[in-house]
């Protein structure tokens, strides 16, 4: 008899801590020796744990660079984005990619960005990998009244997604 698989499990096996600017707990995994010119590391993975717990959501953001995130394991992941151009969508990362749900997906840089375990799931297992790497300022953390003000119509998953 195999058990079932839990945050908990997950936490421990790869030894994750909170991570400051997002409410998820989260590992980095690689960072590459060399540095490009702006001194940033060349790049950089991380892998990350959200549960279905409403406090555990990657707070929305933006980066200056590209972002990919992969999709490991567990429920499917709904990842908000809001473009510079007004557009929105979201994607839907998870396993069964008969119905649209996506293993891999890339984040444009400038793209306001949150995600969360779709509701009903009790955790998801994803990672990101940036380069150039991802430092500590490249950050920028959402106001939500901004955001709710240029994309109303995404009003709920936004507040779900800003601390």
């Amino acid at each position: 008899m195999t058990r079932e698989l839990t945050a908990a499990d997950l936490v421990r096996l790869f030894g994750m801590a909170d991570m400051e600017t997002e409410s998820l707990q989260f590992r980095q995994t690689w960072v590459s020796a060399g540095t490009g010119p702006d001194g940033k590391p060349l790049g950089t993975a991380i892998v990350a744990l959200l549960t279905g717990d409403p406090g555990s959501f990657s707070d929305m953001h933006r980066l200056p660079t590209d972002e990919i995130w992969h999709f490991y394991l567990g429920d499917p992941i709904e990842l908000l984005l809001l473009h510079p151009d007004g557009t929105d969508e979201l994607r839907l990362l998870g396993h069964d990619v008969l119905a649209g749900q996506l293993v891999q997906t890339t984040v444009p840089a400038g793209a306001w960005m949150g995600a969360r375990v779709q509701p009903g799931g009790s955790l998801g297992l994803f990672g990101n990998t940036m380069a150039p790497g991802f430092v500590p300022t490249d950050f920028e953390a959402a106001v939500a009244e901004e955001l709710i003000g240029r994309w109303p119509h995404r009003r709920d998953l936004i507040e779900a997604m800003t601390r």
